[in-house]
């Protein structure tokens, strides 16, 4: 893609302000904003990994974001302050993250589901809620790696393959998302070890 601002279909928009707090002010074209993140959220990944978090506070929840996206958008690791085409309305987010997170303690301390069930539930829900104007699937991705390794498991696969690129496994995850937003979430358990 070569707008720097061009975006799949299924993706969320940034608005225009959001577009303006884009911090490098070398990047023109899209593969050059992509390099970034990535390679500031392989930062964020080295951070995470180093040690055991508390990873089920909001604080940690922001922190990880800021770190995943913080070198290149000055929003990074702030709540959205805007609707988006997916997601709870801004102004709930907050209440609907103490939920989630209330809920997935709760999950933990009564084994109500496996380890996996509840990581990846914890990643459709975060995906749900949409807390920040961008990166909310890569943050609620790694949010779910990290769980599931205090668990002693495995990281997630993920498909294998990098979500940002339109194709096939995209199209598979926001599949299994569609299906679990459904109350199925057998296909996006099966997507995240696949």
């Amino acid at each position: 893609m070569a707008d720097l601002f061009e975006e799949p279909d299924d993706a969320t928009p940034l608005t225009p302000e959001e577009r303006l707090a884009l911090i490098p002010s070398d990047i023109t074209y899209r593969r050059e904003l992509n390099r970034a993140e990535q390679e500031n959220i392989a930062r964020a990944q080295d951070w995470a990994f180093s040690r055991r978090r508390d990873l089920l506070t909001e604080k940690f929840i922001k922190d990880l974001h800021g770190r995943m996206l913080g070198e290149v958008w000055r929003w990074a690791g702030d709540f959205r302050t805007t609707e988006r085409n997916i997601g709870i309305p801004f102004y709930q987010i907050p209440i609907a993250l103490r939920e989630l997170l209330d809920d997935v303690k709760a999950w933990i301390e009564y084994k109500t589901y496996p380890p996996d069930e509840i990581a990846v539930r914890l990643h459709h829900r975060l995906v749900h809620i949409h807390p920040f104007p961008n990166g909310n699937g890569r943050h609620s991705r790694l949010m779910a790696d990290l769980l599931i390794m205090q668990f002693d498991g495995e990281r997630f696969t993920w498909g294998s393959a990098n979500l940002q690129d339109a194709g096939e496994v995209r199209k598979r995850y926001i599949e299994s998302l569609k299906a679990a937003d459904n109350h199925d979430l057998g296909p996006l358990l099966a997507f995240a070890r696949s």
